[in-house]
C-alpha cells in the first residue's frame, strides 16, 4: 500500500512539474474546444438566421448562404495563411511571417506566446471561428444586392488584406497596438470596429437597394431572427469568456459581464424605442441584446459586473439612435445595421473599456480613467481610429476594385426577382 501510494505521489509530481514545464492543462483545454464550438455556433447558424429573417422572403436562401460560405472559405484560409499572417512570428509590428504556413509548426504542444496550457492547434481553432464570424457580419450592410461570385472572393480579399493584420496588430506578439498598450479582450476592435467600417465602405460603394426609403422592406420572419439572437447570446459566452483561455476565475467573470451588459442593452434599446415610437418591438429587443453583446466584447474581462451593466445600458441607447436616426439622416442603406450595431457598438466598447478597466479585475489590463488613470483611454481612442480607418481603406479598394473586374452588384432585374432564384436558383418557400 506505501509503494502504491508512494507511487502516485510520483506520478502527481511528474504531472506538475509538465503542467509548470508547459504541459497540457485538460480541464482548460476543454472549455477552449468547448469555446471554440459555441462560436462556430454564433456564425452558423446564429448569424445566418439572424440575419436571414430580416431580409424579404426572395433572399432568404441567398443570406443563409453567405454565413455558411464564409465558414468554409475562411476555415480554409486560416488554416494555410491567415493563421501564421496573424499570429505567426512579427514583421515590423504590423503582420505575421509565413512560419505558420499550412501550420507548419502548430501541433499538440503549447505555444506559450500566447496560451502555456492548451494544446497550439486548439488555440489556433479558437482563433479562426473569430475570423470566420468577422467578414460574415459585413454581409449584413449589403445584404439583397451582392453577387454571390463577388461575395466569395471579397471574403476572401478582406480576411487576408484587413482581418489578419488588425488581429495581428491587437493581439500578436510584437503587434503595435498590443506593444503600444491598447486592450482588447475578445475582439471589441479586431472584430466589431474592423467588420462596421467595412461595413459602413461597403454601404456607399453598392449604394441603396432599388426601392429603398420608398418601398416598406419589412423583416420577412421575425421567429427566425429572434432565435438566431438567441443563438448569438448562447454563442457569445464562447466568444467571451473563452477568451480567457482556461477554465478559470477569469473566465466566471467573462461569463458574468456578457450576460450582464447584453440585458441591460436589450432593455434600454426597447426603453428608448418605446419613448421615441411610443411600442418596444421584437425587433428592436433583439437588436439590443446583440448590441450589448458587441459592447461588453472588448471589456469583458477587464471589468466588473457594475460596470458592465453601464456599459449595456449605453450601448442599447447609442446604438439605437445610430440605427433609428443616424442612418435615415445620412440615408446610406446599411440593410440590416451592421455598421450601426458592430461599428458603433464596438467604438463604444473600446471607449468603455478605456472608461472602466480595473487591474483587480484583470492583473493583465490596465487602469481605465475611472480608476485613477486616464492613460488607456487615449491609448484605446488611437486604436479605434487606427483599425477603423484601415479597415474602411482598404475596403473601399477590394470593393473597387471587384466591381471594376467583375462587377459587385446583381443586375435590376435579378435584384427585384429575388436572389435566391437569380444567384442560386432556390426558393426558401413553397407557397
Amino acid at each position: 500500500m506505501s509503494k502504491l501510494f508512494s507511487a502516485f505521489l510520483i506520478c502527481l509530481s511528474l504531472a506538475t512539474d509538465a503542467l509548470a514545464d508547459g504541459g497540457v492543462d485538460t480541464g482548460d483545454t476543454a472549455w477552449v474546444l468547448v469555446s471554440t464550438a459555441l462560436v462556430l455556433l454564433m456564425t452558423a447558424p446564429g448569424l445566418a438566421l439572424f440575419y436571414s429573417g430580416m431580409v424579404r422572403r426572395k433572399n432568404v436562401l441567398g443570406t443563409l448562404m453567405q454565413s455558411f460560405a464564409v465558414l468554409c472559405v475562411v476555415s480554409i484560409q486560416w488554416v494555410l495563411i491567415g493563421y501564421s499572417l496573424a499570429f505567426g512570428p512579427d514583421r515590423l509590428g504590423l503582420i505575421g511571417g509565413f512560419e505558420f504556413f499550412g501550420l507548419n509548426g502548430v501541433g499538440q504542444e503549447p505555444n506559450p506566446d500566447y496560451a502555456a496550457t492548451i494544446p497550439h492547434q486548439a488555440f489556433m481553432l479558437f482563433q479562426m471561428m473569430f475570423a470566420v464570424i468577422t467578414p460574415a457580419l459585413i454581409a449584413g450592410a449589403f445584404a439583397e444586392r451582392m453577387k454571390f461570385s463577388a461575395f466569395l472572393i471579397f471574403t476572401l480579399l478582406w480576411t487576408t488584406l484587413v482581418y489578419d493584420p488588425v488581429a495581428h496588430w491587437v493581439w500578436g506578439v510584437g503587434g503595435w497596438l498590443r506593444d503600444f498598450g491598447a486592450i482588447d479582450f475578445a475582439g471589441g476592435a479586431v472584430v466589431h470596429i474592423s467588420s462596421g467600417a467595412a461595413a459602413l465602405a461597403a454601404a456607399l460603394v453598392l449604394g441603396r437597394r432599388k426601392g429603398y426609403m420608398t418601398e416598406i422592406m419589412p423583416p420577412h420572419n421575425l421567429p427566425l431572427t429572434v432565435i438566431g439572437a438567441g443563438l448569438l447570446w448562447f454563442g457569445w459566452f464562447g466568444f467571451n469568456a473563452g477568451s480567457a483561455l482556461g477554465a478559470n476565475g477569469l473566465a466566471a467573470t467573462a461569463f458574468l459581464t456578457t450576460n450582464t451588459a447584453t440585458a441591460g442593452a436589450g432593455l434600454s434599446w426597447m426603453a428608448v424605442e418605446w419613448l421615441h415610437r411610443g411600442k418596444p418591438t421584437l425587433l428592436g429587443l433583439a437588436s439590443g441584446i446583440v448590441a450589448g453583446l458587441v459592447a461588453i466584447t472588448p471589456a469583458a474581462g477587464f471589468v466588473g459586473p457594475a460596470s458592465s451593466l453601464l456599459i449595456g445600458l449605453a450601448a442599447g441607447a447609442i446604438c439605437y439612435v445610430s440605427v433609428a436616426i443616424v442612418k435615415p439622416l445620412f440615408g446610406y442603406d446599411d440593410s440590416l445595421d451592421a455598421f450601426g450595431i458592430h461599428g458603433v457598438g464596438g467604438i463604444w466598447g473600446a471607449v468603455a473599456t478605456g472608461f472602466f478597466a480595473s487591474t483587480a479585475i484583470n492583473a493583465a489590463g490596465a487602469p481605465g480613467l475611472f480608476s485613477g488613470s486616464g492613460a488607456l483611454l487615449g491609448k484605446q481612442l488611437l486604436a479605434i481610429g487606427a483599425c477603423f480607418l484601415y479597415s474602411f481603406t482598404i475596403t473601399m479598394v477590394i470593393l473597387k476594385g471587384l466591381d471594376m473586374v467583375m462587377g459587385l452588384r446583381v443586375g435590376k432585374d435579378e435584384e427585384m426577382q429575388g436572389l435566391d432564384i437569380t444567384q442560386h436558383s432556390e426558393s426558401g418557400y413553397s407557397l
